[in-house]
């Protein structure tokens, strides 16, 4: 899992609440068994008009947010099913951070096995920043160390996060990478407890 530290990024403010995660990756495209290819199919409902081209007018189509890092959304976003998929997508999409005032549990369990940071901040300070992410280049820095959001133009918040969920992030780590960091006891305890070599019937 890539490590995060530092992320300044473009914004890309969806100003909708209650994003459930099939909007986020509809279910006609969870056949995959691997984590990628889902990023083309993101916000496919919102995205595509009912001929299946673009919507020039959904935010993620507007070229000002080509490369965009950092999506800012709404309150108690990634509820609905515990699909790990709605993370594979946006973290396919090329989103590492997501900004919310609250999100679903298990979304935000599932951002933290994938490398993705979703940063509460408060329900002002989300409205303040989708008013600033209406003007042209709109970027901020996520620093994950300082637990800060940061624009050059005035904005600074800090955000809580648990220790153990910062050192995940930062050192890259998923629950094998957690696991495998023992992995000198595990072999210690393994050569000390060795198969018998006739299975008992």
């Amino acid at each position: 899992m890539k490590p995060f530290t530092t992320l300044t990024g473009t914004v890309v403010p969806l100003d909708r609440a209650n994003v459930d995660t099939d909007q986020i990756i509809p279910k006609q495209f969870l056949k995959r068994i691997e984590k990628t290819g889902f990023g083309e199919f993101l916000f496919y409902d919102w995205r595509r008009k009912p001929d299946g081209s673009l919507d020039p007018a959904f935010v993620l189509n507007q070229p000002r947010y080509a490369g965009a890092s950092i999506l800012l959304v709404g309150k108690n976003f990634g509820c609905g099913s515990s699909r790990e998929h709605a993370v594979w997508a946006l973290e396919n999409y090329g989103f590492r951070a997501v900004i919310a005032s609250s999100f679903a549990d298990i979304f935000a369990n599932n951002c933290v096995q994938n490398g993705v940071l979703a940063v509460v901040l408060s329900d002002d300070q989300v409205a303040e920043l989708m008013q600033r992410a209406e003007a042209p280049d709109y970027s901020l820095t996520i620093d994950l160390e300082q637990r800060t959001v940061k624009d050059d133009r005035g904005f600074s918040a800090t955000f809580r996060v648990e220790d153990s969920t910062r050192h995940r992030l930062l050192e890259g780590l998923d629950d094998i990478g957690i696991t495998m960091q023992q992995e000198a006891k595990i072999a210690a305890y393994e050569a000390g407890h060795p198969l018998p070599s006739v299975l008992p019937s």
